[in-house]
């Protein structure tokens, strides 16, 4: 009935991704590779777009990569080697080498060069410094004397900047003559005489106006500027929060130093998802095309923090030994307080950490946001220890057994609700981040104190 409908409809089933290569082009490239043929392989490539390409050589297997590399050297775009994983990436600047990268250099724009140049090692860095020109050398190393991941790493260099006693003929003669003008731009930041951005200029304000009318008329001042050393999550922040599609980055003096547009922004909102999510995982950064040893080195300082925590529920375990032996069925029901505490705890934590990152939680709201999730966790916790009663009760006819597994269901939830919002808070405040430090102690907490009231429980009133 289904391809009676799509016929019915005209509706044709889409051949290929609607980006991206498709599986069936890798093949054919790594087929390619593989019987050596060169003249095949660069008609399969010169074809695909940076991203595209960028997406087939993560793909491929090492060797194949950097065959692939070796073949198409000299025809490879720039912007291939920006959009790679960082671990590709690495492998490929050790394979080309200092003569290699220099050659790829020769084709960056500065700021793209300059983000290329801060993910190789420093002993890369140094070795092709030397064979920049003064200047260039100069914007690079300062470049890279500005922290890691802050505005100053993030932001454009190549900008245009008029002063706002202008008017619109000397400015436009200006764009036509300036061997220092953009190949693209939008917009013109208007500087006062102490070189502080007063406002932006759009193109389509400057050629609307007459030749004699003054820059400064025109301009809106209505900007955000942003502080040189600002995380480059606070950045996004600020974007989102004011719907900005550009903004002057300047210096502790506030003069200007470069500008940040929205396309770079996107790409920040991206890594910081990713990173938030692999943290939450317990994994600093990505490893999928890492070697099998970075791997296992980057995921077993997580897996240590969990065997210690599964000791120390065990632990408790071991307390109650006797109390489990007399009566076989609290084996199979502790699970459940355990399990349900912990579930209710990641919930609480998941948006915590998310309204943190958002700055939607302040210190204005955040008893309110404490008292809701406590709230919330005792009403979760009398609803599923009412569930839970009736369960047992119908199943193991234990009327005690059910308002214990409830009671200690409302005290885990209760406790997972309060570390769920307030050790995201507290870490915050400690300038950790709570996406990666919250879980252990959430898991472990709700794991040893759903057993040990269960358990302790049950010795009491049943044993």
């Amino acid at each position: 009935m289904t391809e009676n409908l799509n016929e019915n409809l005209n509706i044709q089933e889409p051949e290929e991704e609607l980006y991206g290569p498709s599986e069936s082009l890798i093949q054919d490239i790594g087929d390619a590779l593989a019987d050596g043929e060169k003249e095949q392989v660069l008609a399969l490539v010169e074809p695909l777009h940076a991203a595209d390409l960028a997406d087939v050589l993560e793909t491929l297997s090492p060797m194949k990569r950097y065959q692939l590399i070796d073949m198409t050297s000299v025809s490879l775009r720039a912007e291939t080697f920006l959009k790679l994983d960082s671990t590709v990436r690495e492998g490929i600047a050790d394979h080309l080498g200092t003569v290699g990268l220099l050659q790829l250099l020769g084709k960056f724009d500065t700021d793209d060069a300059i983000e290329f140049v801060e993910d190789l090692s420093y002993s890369q860095q140094n070795a092709l410094l030397q064979f920049f020109s003064k200047e260039q050398r100069q914007i690079i190393e300062e470049s890279l004397s500005f922290p890691e991941e802050s505005a100053g790493r993030l932001m454009s260099r190549e900008v245009v900047v008029v002063p706002a006693f202008w008017t619109v003929d000397r400015t436009t003669k200006y764009l036509q003559e300036s061997g220092n003008v953009p190949e693209s731009f939008d917009d013109i930041v208007v500087i006062d005489p102490r070189h502080k951005p007063v406002g932006i200029l759009h193109l389509s304000s400057l050629i609307r106006h007459s030749g004699d009318r003054r820059i400064r008329e025109l301009i809106r001042t209505d900007i955000k500027t942003v502080p040189y050393h600002m995380d480059q999550e606070e950045v996004a922040n600020l974007f989102n929060h004011y719907v900005l599609s550009f903004a002057p980055v300047v210096d502790d003096d506030g003069h200007i130093l470069g500008m940040i547009t929205a396309d770079d922004v996107i790409q920040v909102i991206a890594e910081e998802a990713t990173e938030d999510l692999l943290l939450l995982g317990g994994v600093k950064e990505s490893d999928f095309y890492a070697p099998w040893f970075v791997t296992w080195y980057q995921r077993v300082g997580w897996l240590v923090v969990t065997l210690i925590n599964t000791m120390l529920s065990v632990a408790v375990l071991s307390y109650f030994e006797q109390s489990i032996e007399k009566m076989a069925l609290l084996a199979v029901l502790m699970p459940l307080v355990a399990t349900m505490g912990g579930s209710s705890g990641m919930q609480v934590m998941t948006v915590t950490v998310r309204a943190l990152a958002m700055k939607e939680l302040r210190s204005s709201n955040t008893m309110r946001a404490i008292g809701k999730e406590i709230l919330v966790g005792i009403v979760h916790g009398i609803f599923f220890a009412v569930l839970l009663w009736a369960i047992s009760y119908w199943w193991y006819q234990s009327s005690n057994l059910g308002l214990i597994l409830g009671a200690s269901l409302i005290f885990n939830m209760i406790w997972a609700a309060l570390v769920g919002v307030g050790f995201p808070i507290i870490i915050d405040k400690l300038g950790l981040d709570p996406a990666v430090s919250v879980g252990p102690v959430l898991t472990t907490t709700t794991d040893i104190l759903g057993y040990a009231s269960f358990l302790g429980l049950a010795t009491i009133f049943l044993l």
